[in-house]
């Protein structure tokens, strides 16, 4: 497929605040299984990776709550960096992100 086909294509629709909700569950729901596997391991708190893990696990969990939180406000799925529209496909993927790729790539 050529990229000026692959543009033609249609955008998936943005998701409702339904679906961005059932998306967000999941997202928690796997990073909770996430961190109770890491401590079922019975390795100390002084292991480096398994605490850097937990501490990755914990930011995304955060991030999952904020995007709870710009749900209810209504902006989720409004880039932070940018205020344009965060593609769909991007929420598809990353349902708690709050940056479109350009907005991340740029420094700060």
């Amino acid at each position: 497929m050529s990229l000026d086909a692959a543009r033609a294509q249609p955008r998936p629709p943005r998701p409702t605040a339904h679906e961005a909700r059932q998306r967000l569950e999941h997202a928690r729901g796997t990073r909770l299984v996430q961190l109770r596997a890491l401590a079922a391991t019975g390795q100390t708190v002084d292991d480096h990776l398994m605490s850097a893990q937990r501490e990755a696990i914990e930011r995304v969990l955060k991030e999952i709550d904020e995007a709870f939180a710009r749900i209810e406000d209504g902006t989720y799925g409004i880039c932070r960096g940018c205020a344009k529209p965060v593609p769909a496909e991007r929420l598809e993927i990353l349902p708690y992100t709050s940056h479109c790729v350009g907005c991340l790539r740029r420094p700060a």
